[in-house]
């Protein structure tokens, strides 16, 4: 059997998805997987497939002077209960996913000579992968292009966003193109952080729309549990029977049987449309301190997958006339699923796990041709 790797990933959906992938295929070659995390992970990590689960303090350093010194010293006892568990596991190579939470971890292991990678899901490099970068043996990018990444060409290796088996499995089946006649199946989601802002927009947009075209959509939509009474209702008022729920378990596959996707554009959420290939509407989160999501949005508009909305110009009435547009002519849906599936990334898992193990091995990076930073 292999060595141990160390898997080091803040413990939300987002982080955890593509550290869970890695997980199961460097487990399938022998590996075996240590996770260093955070306290979060009880929400979404119950069943990563490691030997043992470390959770290390972490904060995220921005705030007040107080606030920043508290959180100085977290990352400092972190650092030392991770130094104590690399010690003590003795990994061959350490990867993080991102977020604060990873710092202590890959300083543990920068600080007791294990090489280390970070993987970078969006297409601008956020304030903790910027840090480690510096000491990093590898740096694995979902894009072909990274802001803030110019100084690092010769060690960026563009592996994709590993997704997770059903969103693989979800992609083979095809885009089927609505029909004159037949309905347009709507699937809206906002994560976390905008599910709300979702359910604001989507029913009073359709609610524009005359009651003829409204008949045509098919509507599911993800809500928070406290919204759910009143968008429930507000779908009432218009005649549409929506499915509402706070979160889909089988989210790939009904990505998959959509015509047409309204959505934020995390990282995950990007790399999926991309690998099963259906256009979207993508209004990325509008605070984010590195705008990491209108970033991930752009590539996937520039490259024809879908559309990027700002918020401030996100409308009811906009987007009701968009969706009369699609309704009336579908085609530019179709052609923008075929558009979306070329720049996915189906095998980036297998291509992380590969630079993981050349890692591992003691070898180089080989950074990809053509980089643009």
């Amino acid at each position: 059997m292999a060595g141990a790797i160390l898997i080091a990933a803040g413990g939300t959906g987002g982080h955890l998805f593509p550290a869970e992938a890695l997980a199961v295929v460097l487990g399938d070659r022998g590996w075996r997987i240590h996770l260093a995390t955070d306290h979060r992970v009880e929400a979404y990590g119950q069943d990563f497939p490691a030997e043992a689960v470390h959770i290390i303090p972490s904060a995220t350093l921005t705030g007040s002077p107080f606030a920043a010194l508290s959180a100085l010293y977290s990352v400092g006892r972190g650092v030392m209960k991770a130094r104590r568990v690399v010690r003590e596991i003795a990994p061959q190579a350490a990867i993080g996913f991102g977020g604060y939470p990873t710092l202590p971890p890959l300083v543990g292991a920068v600080s007791r000579g294990v090489p280390t990678i970070i993987h970078e899901q969006n297409a601008v490099l956020g304030r903790a992968n910027r840090f480690l970068s510096r000491r990093a043996t590898a740096i694995a990018t979902s894009f072909s292009t990274v802001g803030g990444a110019a100084n690092l060409a010769s060690r960026l290796v563009e592996t994709g966003n590993p997704v997770r088996a059903a969103v693989r499995a979800a992609s083979s089946l095809p885009y089927d193109e609505r029909q004159p006649g037949t309905p347009l199946a709507l699937l809206v989601f906002g994560g976390s952080q905008g599910a709300r802002f979702m359910s604001d927009l989507v029913p009073p947009a359709l609610a524009l729309m005359p009651e003829t075209v409204r008949k045509t959509l098919k509507v599911t939509q993800q809500c928070r549990p406290e919204d759910i009474a009143r968008v429930t209702e507000a779908y009432r008022e218009i005649n549409i029977d929506a499915e509402l729920e706070p979160f889909f378990r089988d989210m790939p596959e009904r990505i998959a049987r959509s015509h047409l996707v309204i959505c934020r554009a995390g990282a995950s959420t990007v790399a999926e449309l991309a690998v099963i290939g259906r256009p979207a509407i993508m209004v990325p989160l509008p605070h984010a301190l590195d705008q990491d999501q209108k970033a991930n949005a752009g590539v996937l508009a520039e490259a024809g997958g879908g559309w990027m909305i700002e918020q401030k110009d996100m409308t009811p009435e906009r987007l009701a006339n968009d969706l009369v547009k699609f309704i009336d002519d579908p085609k530019p849906l179709a052609a923008a699923a075929e558009a979306a599936a070329s720049i996915g990334r189906p095998d980036a898992v297998e291509r992380l796990a590969d630079l993981v193990e050349r890692v591992a091995a003691g070898h180089k990076p080989k950074a990809r041709e053509g980089f643009t930073a």
